[in-house]
């Protein structure tokens, strides 16, 4: 019941958020250079041509009414239509939303797994891979996720040819293709996860151990292993789990850029192609779906908080 109230309690209060975000990127979208109705009747076109175009689009409407028209058809579950190809741009996100999903979470698998099996190595031997750890958090902070991209497109599909070089495979089309066309943009875009992680899960290890009830534990004959994997791991969970939300939102800001360096049909593509077309509709739907992927990952991290610490649960 308690685990009820707080995904009850989560979702109203996002709520006001979801109106913010809608609500800024309208207004950022109408400060784009462009205008969509030129571009799809084009420069020779009539100055009677471009008006009709423009009403039927509803581009000569205020900004307030063109953005109270589309909320009341969010209310009615209709995200509006495409601008260019007149497809209803819920089918549009739906199509591309399992390609993001398939990259978002792989990465949050493979930078996990990796992040804190290094952190832990770490953490138990030190020495040279205390200093490893942390020159490897420096290059993941310093090296953008699309040059790591291009590098490893460079090296892993031109030179070696063992990967494709752009493109992804429907996991029911062929698994085997699909999980060959996610591994480059899967690097790519774990890079700098996999370096935090591994470096908060090295930090709140130390922390732990430091801490009085360990030392009793080890007075008492308690082995280190006994002690890391029952004890230590539990307690240094909590600011992980923490990381591990921020680095699950940065994944999914990184991935507009590596979805489009290795041409994947995914919404981070998608949004960048039409935020240059500017298709408002378009451009709404993809951002409100992120969004909605962003309000999830928050409550994912709440109900892990609950779950580790019962005084979250008592509060």
């Amino acid at each position: 019941m308690a685990t009820f109230r707080l995904v009850v309690r989560r979702l109203l209060s996002s709520t006001p958020l979801l109106f913010l975000v809608s609500a800024l990127t309208f207004v950022l979208v109408s400060l784009v250079p462009g205008d969509p109705a030129r571009t799809i009747v084009g420069q020779h076109a009539t100055v009677e041509q471009y008006e009709t175009v423009r009403r039927q689009l509803g581009l000569d409407e205020p900004l307030p009414v063109q953005y109270w028209h589309w909320l009341v058809r969010v209310f009615h579950g209709d995200l509006g239509t495409s601008l260019f190809s007149g497809e209803p741009v819920t089918s549009v996100l739906n199509n591309r939303l399992p390609v993001s999903l398939s990259l978002i979470t792989a990465g949050t698998i493979v930078s996990g797994v990796l992040g804190v099996l290094l952190g832990l190595l770490s953490a138990r031997r030190g020495g040279l891979l205390v200093k490893a750890v942390d020159v490897l958090a420096l290059v993941g902070l310093a090296v953008p996720a699309f040059w790591f991209a291009l590098v490893l497109i460079a090296v892993g599909a031109v030179r070696l040819r063992w990967f494709p070089v752009t493109g992804y495979v429907p996991l029911a089309d062929d698994p085997v293709e699909w999980g060959r066309s996610l591994v480059l943009p899967v690097l790519s875009l774990s890079l700098s996860a996999v370096a935090i992680i591994a470096k908060q899960t090295r930090d709140s290890v130390l922390d732990t151990f430091g801490r009085d009830f360990i030392r009793v534990m080890q007075a008492n004959g308690f082995s280190r292993r006994s002690i890391l994997y029952r004890h230590v791991l539990r307690n240094a969970a909590l600011p992980l789990v923490t990381v591990l939300g921020v680095v699950l939102v940065s994944l999914l800001a990184a991935a507009v850029f590596v979805e489009t360096v290795f041409a994947m049909p995914g919404l981070g593509s998608l949004t960048q192609q039409a935020t240059v077309q500017h298709d408002i509709p378009v451009i709404q739907g993809a951002v409100l779906y992120i969004t909605i992927l962003v309000v999830l990952v928050n409550l994912l991290v709440d109900l892990a908080y609950s779950r580790l610490d019962p005084r979250v649960r008592a509060a």
